[in-house]
């Protein structure tokens, strides 16, 4: 089975930056994309951002609009592993932040116009990210 596993998380001041990872394992070859979640306590899980194959070696990438200009997913093909960069990080990006794939492809535009409700079928375990003073 796929796996997935998050690292990177940590607390940093606002203002600062931190560089997730998500590393997979398994029979990676099935895997068409990847996609950033996040649930802050008391809220709803969200999309936060997205990166999926469209064929010829491209691949397309969405943001949440909150993070827009500030997060940037990335990935490393050889490695199996996903890179969101987060700068400029403010209170309000506190939370446990998971990274999530589907045995089907899936739209980033569709995922993340979804909020944290589309399904996916494999989840990471989270890494905890906290922006405080």
């Amino acid at each position: 089975q796929v796996q997935l596993m998050e690292s990177g998380g940590g607390l940093v001041q606002p203002g600062g930056s931190l560089r997730l990872s998500c590393a997979a394992s398994g029979p990676t070859s099935d895997i068409k994309g990847i996609a950033w979640f996040r649930q802050a306590p008391g809220k709803e899980r969200e999309g936060v951002s997205c990166i999926h194959d469209v064929g010829r070696g491209d691949s397309e990438t969405n943001y949440v609009d909150s993070v827009k200009g500030r997060f940037t997913i990335s990935r490393d093909k050889f490695k199996n592993v996903v890179f969101l960069e987060m700068n400029s990080l403010k209170p309000e990006d506190t939370a446990v932040y998971y990274c999530a794939t589907a045995q089907s492809p899936f739209p980033c535009q569709v995922v993340l116009g979804r909020g944290g409700h589309y399904g996916m079928d494999y989840w990471g375990k989270g890494t905890q990210d906290t922006v405080s003073s």
